[in-house]
């Protein structure tokens, strides 16, 4: 896998993976940039969330007709000094639909466990909370 990025001006940047997709990335105001584009640490939350997601959905494949909506947001707490990598990351499963929460959950697990690139990446310790039609619901 080979991604290209290029300077853009100031602290703007593009990217362009193997999928043909372009990414644009901007520093905050606070680090000289105009906010033109996601940060790389927004793109690390939310490429986390979206290899999980992409794992869940495809490991309840048919469960998916009984899933009116999935959300996941991911909470990420930095480390004060630098480099602020993440220190820690919270998913939060938000799911609408007549499904039972023991197949989220083992859903979860087995994307964690066996599927995640993103996940097994990351030095940063991640943590899972299911919230099933407006209810947290613990792991069986």
């Amino acid at each position: 896998m080979k991604v290209m990025t290029t300077w853009n001006g100031k602290r703007l940047f593009t990217s362009v993976g193997d999928s043909g997709y372009q990414i644009g990335m901007d520093a905050t105001p606070k680090y000289g940039g105009d906010g033109k584009g996601a940060t790389p640490m927004e793109l690390l939350l939310a490429g986390l969330a979206g290899c999980i997601g992409i794992d869940v959905t495809m490991i309840l494949d048919q469960f998916l007709g009984s899933i009116k909506s999935l959300e996941i947001e991911a909470d990420g707490a930095r480390k004060e000094q630098n480099p602020t990598g993440f220190t820690a990351i919270q998913l939060t499963f938000r799911v609408e639909g007549d499904i039972p929460d023991y197949r989220i959950w083992k859903a979860i697990e087995m994307g964690k466990e066996k599927y995640c690139a993103v996940s097994d990446s990351l030095k940063a310790d991640i943590s899972y909370k299911v919230v099933l039609n407006g209810v947290e619901v613990t792991k069986p």
